[in-house]
């Protein structure tokens, strides 16, 4: 096992940073969600608005860790704050599947969205930066948290490429089932990552302990979780 020093002033930089990649975040997504839900709702896109209403609970994420950091005790408050992220993925999913099921069975035809795949290839840019400046903070200062949030900001990353493919054969091929399909593979992530944010299967090995806190040093944890793959 690894083990490093932490100097106070240094995990205060990362606390900050890791307080400023949540505002960053939540701007963002505040952003692309009222973009998204436009667009989705100007061209009858399913999976646009189900991309928008997942961009909110992405903002959900951020304000949880910006609730948590500016707690004195953040434990305290991490199981409460991932159940409710889980029950709001889980609200997003059911409606997701309702609405590309009914397009799915009585018919639709969504418009081409330009500014729906431009927001796509945005998110496909952005997010991936937040991910990577997200994990080696939380890696860092051995957060569970801050690692969390970063898994939450992958997701947005892969949703933007499922979005983008169901876009783009609507407006090449004109193929509209494409759309709700889109749809319901996001409403499937979202269902996978409200299940583990309801179970609490955010790496807590990660997080820095109390001991470790007083004397600045880390954990070392070594696990998936912190290399940012499965263990």
């Amino acid at each position: 096992m690894t083990v490093s020093l932490l100097t106070p002033k240094r995990r205060a930089v990362l606390s900050r940073r890791s307080l400023w990649l949540a505002y960053a975040t939540a701007g963002y997504n505040l952003l692309e969600g009222l973009v998204a839900i436009a667009a989705g709702a100007a061209a009858s896109s399913t999976a646009l608005i189900g991309f928008g209403l997942d961009s909110f609970v992405e903002v959900s994420s951020a304000a949880v860790l910006i609730w948590q950091f500016r707690s004195r005790v953040p434990e305290d408050r991490e199981r409460l704050a991932l159940r409710l992220i889980g029950l709001s993925f889980f609200a997003l999913a059911a409606w997701v599947t309702f609405d590309a099921a009914r397009s799915l069975l009585v018919g639709g035809d969504p418009d081409a969205s330009p500014v729906g795949i431009g927001l796509a290839v945005a998110s496909l840019i952005v997010m991936p930066l937040f991910v990577a400046a997200k994990r080696r903070t939380g890696r860092e200062l051995g957060s569970a948290t801050v690692m969390a949030d970063s898994t939450q900001t992958m997701l947005c990353t892969y949703l933007s490429a499922v979005l983008l493919v169901g876009l783009a054969l609507n407006a090449l091929f004109d193929w509209s089932w494409a759309d709700p399909i889109a749809a319901l593979v996001i409403a499937g992530v979202a269902v996978k990552e409200g299940v583990e944010a309801w179970r609490g299967e955010h790496c807590d090995d990660c997080a820095l302990p109390a001991a470790d806190a007083v004397s600045g040093q880390t954990s070392g944890c070594t696990d998936g979780c912190c290399t940012g793959g499965k263990a």
